[in-house]
């Protein structure tokens, strides 16, 4: 049980690290600086964060014209689900 809540830990880590680089990245294009590389946040994806990466591209309005981001995150999101699903209920 306690690997269960390291891990709804991590995914609640992963998921706020992804909404708030996602506000960073969106102010660093409004201001016109180095932004975060696309990579990034596919990575994080990967990782867990597709549900707190595409609730902060919608809020922050951020590469929402981005066919691959508005497409690929909630792709990634249900993988993402399915993962979690196989870990709880199988992996236990």
């Amino acid at each position: 049980m306690e690997e269960h809540s390291s891990f709804i830990m991590y995914l609640i880590s992963v998921n706020i690290i992804g909404f708030i680089l996602m506000y960073i990245d969106k102010r660093k294009a409004m201001k016109k600086q180095y932004r975060i590389p696309e990579r990034t946040f596919w990575a994080l994806a990967i990782l867990g964060s597709a549900l707190g990466t595409y609730i902060g591209m919608k809020l922050f309005r951020h590469k929402t014209k981005h066919r691959s981001f508005m497409i690929g995150m909630p792709i990634l999101f249900i993988v993402n689900i399915v993962c979690c699903i196989y870990i709880f209920f199988f992996m236990s």
